[in-house]
């Protein structure tokens, strides 16, 4: 997005701001599927929630991975008038409910839109069979997570040696389990997590029919890296590698899904912050903006992710601190960047922002998340 647009935006709702840029996420969709014309492609809506945001993959014909029952529920609102046969059938062929673990109250409350839902262990298939027993199941294998920035595999994942002890522990409870997921860390950057991962599922597909249990579906789950810097390997070489070996060891009656979501909308989101303070300290120039890491900022703590800021002025770079608006130290958004001689009352702006920043912004000490503008709709 350029900069006039960004100004005229924030000078006319102010700032902190927000801005997701629409025809980006298209452009985004459209992407992932050329380079994975075989995958299905599920939006992980917990990496941006905003219902508008769920509205355009939903108009694109999208499918949604969802991780909470409020996530469900904001996908479930553009499908809720629709008559109950094809209500049902989006549900079972768009949705899945890809957190391992789940509340008894959520599988309650599940149970009657008879989702597909992820499991890893014997707990949570007593509790599928109570509480959910009409859900179809896909087991969440254990994978490498070496080299991505966000590690899931300590928290999440059966591993593969009890793979298929699981899914006749699924079917002894009256369960079908449909296929198999797993994740290889978020903002992945190593093929090889991938690759490993499929030759692990296929082996676990051939166990599992010499045992009678025929699958049907593999969810290769989301870590797909957003282009935030010249580090990341190409999104089309990293695609052709995955494509290669889920050709050759999956049948193409075998149904391949993903789950998508930094990818889609990385690159959607930019924050716009205003400069409230500034000050010398340990002779580096630092300015105080009114956003920060409690709020639009959020992934420089959760997410371990770079923001760098721009001027909207030209002049001379200078090593620069910024830090957010809160009373905590912690809130430091950068100690690093080359900004140029700027007065209290100018503008700031960071790229790439799109993705979890604005989903895990806070009210911490009563600062406001920045307000959300969306263009291109």
């Amino acid at each position: 997005m350029n900069q006039k647009t960004l100004l005229e935006l924030v000078k006319k709702h102010g700032s902190p701001l927000f801005v997701v840029d629409h025809a980006e996420l298209r452009k985004n969709y459209a992407l992932f599927r050329k380079h994975f014309p075989r995958v299905q492609i599920y939006y992980a809506v917990k990496v941006n929630s905003d219902p508008a945001i769920v509205k355009t993959f939903y108009d694109l014909g999208g499918s949604f991975d969802v991780a909470s029952i409020q996530e469900f529920r904001t996908v479930y609102e553009y499908i809720a008038k629709l008559p109950a046969k094809a209500r049902q059938d989006f549900i079972w062929d768009k949705i899945i409910y890809a957190n391992p673990i789940k509340p008894v109250e959520t599988l309650e409350e599940l149970d009657r839109y008879k989702p597909l839902v992820t499991y890893d262990n014997h707990e949570e298939v007593k509790k599928i069979a109570k509480h959910a027993p009409h859900a179809g199941l896909a087991l969440r294998i254990r994978v490498p997570n070496t080299g991505s920035m966000v590690e899931l595999s300590s928290k999440f994942g059966a591993l593969p040696g009890e793979a298929v002890d699981l899914i006749k522990y699924a079917h002894d409870h009256g369960l079908v389990v449909e296929g198999l997921s797993f994740h290889v860390g978020s903002q992945c950057t190593n093929p090889q997590n991938y690759i490993q991962a499929i030759h692990l599922c296929a082996n676990i597909f051939a166990e599992a029919k010499s045992r009678g249990f025929t699958l049907k579906l593999l969810d290769i789950g989301g870590g797909f890296p957003a282009a935030y810097d010249a580090t990341v390997p190409k999104f089309s070489a990293l695609a052709k590698q995955i494509n290669q070996e889920i050709d050759r060891l999956f049948p193409k009656e075998i149904e391949i899904l993903a789950e998508p979501g930094r990818f889609l909308v990385a690159s959607a989101g930019t924050a716009v912050c205003k400069i409230i303070g500034k000050a010398f300290r340990n002779d580096k120039l630092g300015y105080y903006v009114d956003d920060g890491v409690y709020h639009t900022y959020s992934g420089v703590i959760f997410d371990h992710c770079t923001y760098h800021l721009k001027s909207f002025k030209k002049g001379t770079p200078q090593l620069c601190a910024v830090f957010g608006p809160t009373c905590d130290a912690l809130d430091t958004i950068s100690l690093s960047e080359q900004l140029p001689d700027l007065q209290i009352g100018e503008y700031l702006y960071s790229e790439n922002i799109g993705a979890y920043s604005a989903a895990s912004s806070t009210h911490f000490n009563g600062f406001p998340p920045a307000t959300v503008v969306h263009v291109n709709r």
